[in-house]
């Protein structure tokens, strides 16, 4: 009974552990990511640092760093504790496989013990002669044999314990190791919180100090959206009503089921980027009581960085906006996504285009420390969808 009390409670420490051990992996790659999206934002930043003018964009970068470095810190945290579960773990594990393992070394001790006391009185070869039929012989052959064998597995146990203890042992020191890394990179990424958030006072004080340009430039940028979103309302509203009017063919229905069977794994309209100002409204980075409202996402990206297509679908349209640069609309069946702050366009009204094919190259406004923004939105017919439900995380 406790033999097989022993062997489940190892069986279900076994199984915490390499449970443990696949969420320590997912949380490692996690990790990674995290670290690679916060390299490219130090890259953003460095390239908008070479002025000394502080801008909305470095403000909104700034801010996005901010939230990548608390969840870094976070994760890390997440790490430590699993790693101390597992090291708690193991620790038990090695405590009953310790203790078995003295028990049978006791035993096969004594047994060896038992053996070599009973070598003169019970030789084998007596001990078999002095049977007295040919049937207790045998028997006694067959119980020569089974202490043999028993001897044999109890000393292959022992060997075999003492392997796996070894590299249980060799496991805990690692995972000690590993959690002491750790340790020492949430306190670095600590420190760089704080001084980013340094940075972040500093920006949102010298922007504060230019009020009024902020809100001339903000009442520009909103006029240049409203014609935007105006002329996408009229588009869009154009091409819902042919849609009403045609037949649905099934190409179209296809299109249109397969779009939403791929919520949250589209990929994203740039190579790279980061999403610095995101759908809906909400208050204004600096300006106090100002409601700014978004029917897309903004991805700040590189100079040179290209806005591609991030499903199969037909080029419905490419149109201008004064001040806004150039929009592309795809229609994937009743779905539709816009690109928009283009500078030049590779595709045509009519084009069917593939995933991840080249659409555009994002505008640079050359005045405002390169800033290269793609306005990315979705929308189901006439009703706008937040970008970040679609396209992967």
């Amino acid at each position: 009974m406790k033999k097989k009390l022993y062997i489940s409670v190892c069986m279900f420490l076994f199984v915490v552990i390499s449970l443990n051990g696949q969420t320590l992996n997912e949380l490692r790659e996690k990790k990674d990511k995290t670290q690679k999206e916060i390299e490219y934002t130090n890259r953003l930043l460095e390239k908008t640092g070479k002025t000394s003018k502080a801008t909305i964009n470095r403000l909104a970068l700034i801010n996005e760093q901010i939230k990548l470095q608390e969840e870094l810190i976070r994760d890390y945290n997440t790490q430590i504790n699993l790693l101390q579960s597992s090291i708690d773990e193991n620790r038990s594990v090695i405590q009953m496989m310790n203790s078995d393992l003295e028990k049978i070394r006791r035993d096969y001790a004594r047994m060896i013990q038992q053996a070599y006391r009973k070598r003169g009185d019970y030789n084998r070869l007596v001990f078999l002669l002095s049977s007295e039929t040919f049937n207790q012989a045998y028997k006694r052959l067959l119980y020569i044999r089974q202490m043999t064998q028993h001897r044999q597995k109890q000393l292959e146990q022992i060997e075999a314990l003492q392997l796996v203890l070894q590299q249980k042992n060799m496991e805990l020191n690692e995972q000690r190791e590993e959690k002491q890394e750790v340790l020492v990179q949430q306190m670095q990424e600590i420190s760089l919180l704080k001084n980013s958030k340094k940075e972040q006072n500093a920006t949102y004080s010298q922007l504060q100090k230019r009020q009024r340009e902020l809100k001339e430039h903000l009442q520009y940028q909103q006029t240049i959206a409203q014609r935007l979103d105006k002329e996408i309302q009229r588009i869009i509203e154009e091409e819902a009503r042919k849609s009403r009017e045609m037949t649905k063919t099934p190409e179209y229905q296809l299109t249109s089921d397969n779009f939403a069977k791929n919520k949250g794994r589209f990929p994203w309209p740039t190579e790279n980027g980061i999403i610095t100002d995101r759908f809906g409204e909400h208050a204004h980075p600096v300006l106090k009581n100002i409601i700014v409202n978004n029917n897309g996402v903004d991805i700040t990206t590189r100079p040179g960085e290209k806005a591609r297509s991030i499903f199969k679908g037909t080029v419905s349209r490419v149109f201008a906006v004064p001040g806004g640069n150039t929009a592309v609309i795809i229609r994937h069946g009743e779905y539709i996504s816009v690109y928009s702050n283009l500078a030049e366009v590779y595709v045509k009204q009519g084009d069917e285009l593939d995933v991840k094919q080249d659409i555009g190259l994002i505008f640079v406004d050359k005045d405002d420390d390169d800033k290269t923004i793609l306005k990315f939105q979705v929308w189901r017919e006439n009703v706008k969808l937040n970008p970040e439900d679609w396209i992967a995380k």
